[in-house]
């Protein structure tokens, strides 16, 4: 396996058909590959306007099943440009049963696997926690041609043991479909710190674990104004240093393609030996929900 991979990052405003959002990321995935990526991540839930701003049943019916419509368009495409796309799509698992799900679809079309996302949140305008159900997959790393491919989701963001146990199935890159943005009410006065943050967090759960960690998330405002989400954009790489090598803007579609080293991996762990020096005989207590 060479040295390098290039990932590619599709950093959208989503329109408001699902057809015209599809089409869009299939342009997107074209783009990257274009541009030398053999590894393409979609934002979060980029077939439509996030509608988990109001908790409504009808909306139920914008899930699919996987393989689905979505999927096998999206895999023909993946196919086509002989490269690796990552698409969280709302999965419709069974009647009632619904999931946040990002399929991974490989150069043949093929389903390589799929991950469900294990954190659900609970906020004013992000009531994902009516729609979907923790994932029940766990945390994994994907054999893809390219890489080892570890995917997380949007909230999973914030999770240092989420990271942790994605790294320790093997992968070499985290990647994070995102969905995340301002309140605009909120935006002036925590704005930058929010995003900071946000990207921090990633960064951090990079440099723990000695990976490169990408996260891609859609731009643009959504919902009724004055209310609403901006979502902020600021899609980026890091280095398994937690160094940022990309990044795109916060109002802008943009196709982000950054190659990524082996070789700078295993001179960061070699440098900075965390896993050697984790203590996993003292950690029990991390299944517990807070201290004795």
């Amino acid at each position: 396996m060479a040295d390098g991979f290039k990932v590619g990052l599709v950093q959208m405003s989503i329109p408001g058909t699902a057809d015209d959002a599809v089409t869009k990321a299939m342009a997107g995935v074209r783009d990257a590959a274009k541009s030398g990526a053999q590894i393409v991540v979609l934002p979060e839930l980029f077939r439509t306007p996030y509608f988990c701003q109001r908790q409504h049943a009808d909306l139920f019916d914008l899930a699919e099943t996987i393989p689905g419509p979505t999927s096998d368009a999206i895999a023909s495409v993946a196919k086509a440009c002989g490269v690796t796309v990552v698409a969280s799509l709302f999965e419709k698992r069974a009647p009632g049963l619904y999931h946040n799900t990002a399929a991974i679809l490989g150069p043949s079309g093929q389903i390589i696997g799929l991950y469900r996302k294990n954190h659900i949140p609970d906020d004013p305008l992000f009531f994902e926690k009516y729609y979907f159900t923790p994932g029940d997959l766990g945390f994994r790393s994907f054999e893809t041609p390219h890489a080892k491919l570890g995917v997380l989701i949007c909230w999973d963001q914030w999770y240092p043991e989420a990271a942790r146990l994605t790294a320790l199935e093997g992968a070499e890159i985290i990647v994070y479909p995102t969905a995340i943005g301002w309140h605009p009410s909120e935006k002036a006065g925590h704005g930058v710190a929010q995003v900071e943050a946000w990207q921090l967090a990633q960064r951090a759960h990079g440099l723990a674990n000695g990976v490169y960690v990408a996260a891609v998330n859609r731009h643009g405002h959504e919902g009724e104004r004055p209310g609403g989400i901006e979502f902020w954009g600021h899609s980026f790489v890091s280095d398994p240093y937690g160094r940022t090598l990309v990044e795109a803007g916060d109002s802008e579609d943009r196709i982000l393609v950054q190659e990524c080293s082996r070789a700078r991996m295993e001179d960061v762990r070699r440098n900075w030996p965390f896993l050697r020096d984790r203590r996993i005989d003292t950690y029990g207590g991390i299944t517990k929900r807070f201290g004795n």
